[in-house]
């Protein structure tokens, strides 16, 4: 079982820790909280479903810090800035990290929590697409070398008799050849074969 998304909170002023995990529990989101950014990287280890609520003025490890930090570990957990008003040129670069947003304090709650389930939204679609793309990558290496060939052109629109040409095989041949993919790969058919292939070897398809 996949665990539940957490919305991690990182401020070092106790008073907002306590507002914001008190707002994610009322609209029942899970929430840990965190004093620093050192904290969080010393407790929350391996890739959590969620979303992070960063101040970006802390000390020691500072939100920009945390942030070029999980982007070294390969991290995608989605930021979601909290910002001073003095804090806006720090809150742009974080948007140029990859921050999903900055927010300014004082925060309206309904704007915050809308961004929040925003947040932990988009990151079960990168996780979905991302076990999707091993799922296909698993599937593909079942795939013998001429298959991955038939496959190829089968990507790249041919008909059945356009690659027994391309290949010098049998129309019988290539018709098993394909037939086999499509078991292997577990497709329902031969446009959800090529969608598979569009997720998972994008670079095949700017080929074909």
């Amino acid at each position: 079982m996949s665990p539940q998304p957490t919305v991690f909170i990182v401020d070092d002023d106790a008073a907002v820790r306590d507002s914001l995990s008190l707002l994610m529990h009322s609209a029942n989101l899970p929430a840990e909280t965190f004093v620093g950014g050192r904290e969080f990287l010393e407790q929350v280890t391996g890739d959590r479903p969620g979303c992070l609520v960063l101040d970006v003025r802390m000390p020691e490890v500072d939100g920009l810090e945390l942030q070029r930090r999980l982007a070294a570990r390969g991290s995608r957990l989605p930021v979601i800035m909290l910002s001073g008003h003095g804090d806006i040129p720090m809150a742009v670069e974080a948007l140029r990290a990859g921050a999903l947003d900055f927010i300014t304090k004082p925060f309206d709650s309904k704007a915050l929590l809308a961004r929040v389930r925003e947040g932990i939204e988009h990151d079960a679609r990168i996780r979905q697409q991302k076990s999707g793309n091993s799922d296909a990558d698993a599937r593909l290496a079942r795939l013998t070398p001429r298959e991955l060939e038939v496959l190829k052109l089968v990507v790249a629109g041919l008909a059945t008799k356009a690659i027994a040409s391309e290949l010098g095989s049998s129309y019988n041949t290539v018709q098993n050849q394909r037939a086999s993919i499509i078991k292997k790969m577990q497709a329902e058919s031969t446009a959800d074969l090529v969608r598979m292939v569009m997720i998972a070897r994008p670079d095949w398809w700017e080929e074909g």
